[in-house]
């Protein structure tokens, strides 16, 4: 758990100067250091794949952000009952959840080798985080990951085994939530947009101007304990208190 100065960053100017749509700059490159100033400013990569800047990384700020707000995670009596055949790790397997989200198979993907690069730097550095979900023959079936800078955790991705894994992603998901609630501080849970998925699972939508208040008010904060989290051992989530 590490304390961070409270306070945003402003590395692509004041955000009064942002365009009225969620791509606001691009860049030629990914600089793991641009990438820990862009989330303290609010912002996040993605690559411009199928467009003309197809080399290019864009840098957005949704106009309409998406979040899970605090006790806001929607838990169906459904996924409560599937949830009890997984366990979750927490920084077990990161590069492999960041592959398998990267796998090139799955519709609408975006995590190219620059970005796989990067996040695996900021691992590296205990910034960049996953939750692993693991079926009871010990099959990694599901999981996530993302940035967390003091209160903030930013979801970047997450996926499923389509075979074996139903729900296991949303498993990793309730994990993380609780992981949140365990810092016993102001906490912000980033989705970047709302899906139809995600609605179903609590998300909201909050103007930008919001958002980057609410990001303000916990990039002080101590945030999640991942040193202790991760040495904790696989558990369910009927077992797991908030923890």
């Amino acid at each position: 758990m590490t304390s961070v100065p409270g306070g945003l960053e402003h590395v692509f100017g004041p955000e009064e100067s942002w365009p009225d749509q969620d791509l606001i700059a691009f860049t030629d490159d990914l600089d793991h250091r641009l990438l820990l100033l862009a989330y303290r400013s609010g912002v996040f990569p993605m690559p411009l794949h199928e467009s003309g800047f197809s080399e290019a990384m864009g840098w957005w700020s949704p106009m309409e952000r998406g979040i899970i707000p605090p006790d806001g995670l929607v838990v169906s009596r459904s996924l409560r009952k599937s949830a009890r055949r997984y366990c979750t790790t927490v920084d077990h397997r990161f590069d492999e959840v960041l592959a398998r989200c990267a796998d090139p198979s799955r519709p609408h993907g975006w995590i190219d080798d620059s970005i796989a690069e990067a996040y695996t730097l900021l691992h590296g550095m205990g910034v960049a985080h996953s939750v692993e979900t693991w079926d009871d023959s010990g099959g990694l079936v599901g999981g996530l990951y993302g940035v967390s800078i003091g209160g903030l955790f930013a979801g970047e991705s997450m996926f499923h085994d389509p075979l074996r894994g139903t729900d296991a992603s949303k498993v990793a998901l309730i994990r993380l939530v609780q992981l949140l609630d365990s810092s016993g501080e102001e906490s912000l849970l980033d989705v970047q947009w709302v899906t139809p998925h995600l609605s179903r699972l609590g998300a909201v939508e909050v103007t930008r101007v919001d958002y980057l208040g609410l990001l303000e008010d916990v990039l002080g904060c101590s945030g999640i304990d991942w040193i202790r989290a991760a040495n904790l051992p696989a558990r369910g989530l009927h077992d797991a208190g908030t923890t």
